[in-house]
Formats: structure tokens, C-alpha cells, sequence
């Protein structure tokens, strides 16, 4: 698309954004905005983000906040500024995340919480009750590692064998269902969604494959093995591993 039909797009659409003459805008997974737009209505424009702001600022909160083998994460509602995901935090919501958690396991709970966060989020605007906090105002935030959540690039999704076994399972949960941990099986991607833990000194080398060709797959890692139980081989569909070995 040309810079002059781009150029135009935005046009319309900050044109159609004042016509609405809103009094407060809500924006959900979105791209970065100007200013001339998150700045329209009189009390500003709001972000539902999928972390516990200042944690996790970034593209991939859930996914990284997963990765890091967190036990708690959580939603914020928050008031748009300059600088990505630092404005003044209005509302938060923390939930567990359980040891078997997929990245797609916290979107759908955050779903739900999300919602009603942002529901009460408005009321709160409406009525005058909410307090704008600075994100430098959180308690304690001194004394904690600040995480971010840059986006997933394939880079990260290759499994690096050598780690620990917690390590490439959280991996594993933290890019389920999408974009997907890989590694290679008689050179073919194999993305695995779901796999468990064994923790054990490994008899095989790192990296390496171990199956009875029935029952069970699993790769050795740097303290243990890695079995897994639901896979993609590249050119076949995502299935559990007793149906791979059934051929279905």
C-alpha cells in the first residue's frame, strides 16, 4: 500500500473517531496509536493489558509471564501515554497461573477477568471514584526484577536441549497453542504443545530422542528428559503422541 493510501486511511479514521465526539476511548491489542487519537476524548483513552503492570510491559506478556515459569499474573486497566505500556494504572487483577498452564490456558481465564476489570474500569470513570497511580508508585517495585514481554520472534521457539528441564517446559506451555516450541525429529520440525517432566540424571545425551515407538517420546535435556505428549510433525496435523505413533 502506497504512503499516500495509508496517509489517507488514517485520515478517515481519525476523522470518523471525532465524529463519535466519545467522551473516553478503549483500546484492546492494538498497534500503536498517535497521539492525535489517544488524546481525542476528554477523559483520554484507556488499555486493557494482559499483565501486572510494570511487569510485562510489551507484545507478549502472557506468553513470556509462562516462559518465566511465573505462578501469578494478572490484567490492568491503565491510561494511555507516550512511551508503550507506562501510563498511570487505574485498575489490576491478579490470578494463579497453574503448573500446567498453557500460554492459551491464561488468555482464556484473562478473558473473562479482563472483562469485568474493564467493566468496572468505566464505571469508575463514570462515577469519579478511580485514582490514577503512577507505575513508579507501586509498592515495592524497587526491590523487584522488572520483566518485559518483546515480541515472540522464531528465535525464541527453538529448544535449546541444553536447559533444564523446567526451563524448556515452561518453554513448551508458554508458546502453546501459537506460536509453537520446535525442535527436530528425522529432520522435520516437531512443534510440541503439551509434554511433562522427568527429573532424572539422563542416561543419554542431551538432545537426544528416547522412544518404544508406542508408547511414549521424550528428548533428553541437561537434568532430565522432556516427555511429550502432544506434537505437530511438519506436514501432519497436531495430535497427542499415542495417536502419532497409531499413525492417525
Amino acid at each position: 500500500m502506497s504512503p499516500q493510501k495509508i496517509f489517507h486511511q488514517h485520515f478517515l479514521f481519525a476523522f470518523a473517531l471525532q465524529n463519535l465526539k466519545a467522551d473516553l476511548q478503549i483500546v484492546v491489542a492494538f498497534r500503536m496509536l498517535p497521539e492525535t487519537v489517544w488524546n481525542m476524548p476528554p477523559l483520554g483513552t484507556i488499555n486493557l493489558h494482559g499483565s501486572l503492570l510494570p511487569q510485562y510491559r510489551g507484545a507478549a506478556p502472557i506468553n513470556w509471564a509462562v516462559i518465566n515459569g511465573e505462578k501469578e499474573t494478572g490484567v490492568t486497566t491503565f491510561k494511555l501515554q507516550h512511551e508503550i505500556d507506562t501510563g498511570n494504572i487505574l485498575l489490576q487483577k491478579s490470578f494463579a497461573i497453574a503448573d500446567d498452564d498453557t500460554a492459551g490456558d491464561v488468555h482464556d481465564k484473562m478473558k473473562t477477568i479482563g472483562a469485568n476489570l474493564l467493566v468496572e474500569t468505566v464505571k469508575g470513570f463514570t462515577d469519579g471514584s478511580l485514582v490514577e497511580m503512577p507505575q513508579s508508585q507501586i509498592s515495592n517495585l524497587e526491590s523487584r526484577i522488572i520483566h518485559q514481554a518483546p515480541k515472540i520472534f522464531t528465535e525464541t521457539c527453538k529448544i535449546d536441549w541444553n536447559k533444564s528441564v523446567d526451563e524448556i517446559y515452561n518453554l513448551i506451555r508458554g508458546l502453546s497453542p501459537f506460536p509453537g516450541a520446535f525442535s527436530f525429529l528425522q529432520n522435520k520440525m516437531l512443534k510440541i504443545y503439551r509434554s511433562k517432566k522427568e527429573i532424572i540424571n539422563p542416561a543419554h545425551a542431551v538432545g537426544e530422542m528416547v522412544s518404544d515407538g508406542k508408547t511414549f517420546l521424550k528428548f533428553a535435556c541437561s537434568n532430565g528428559y522432556i516427555h511429550v505428549t502432544e506434537l505437530q510433525l511438519e506436514g501432519k496435523k497436531k495430535m497427542l503422541v499415542e495417536d502419532f505413533f497409531a499413525g492417525t
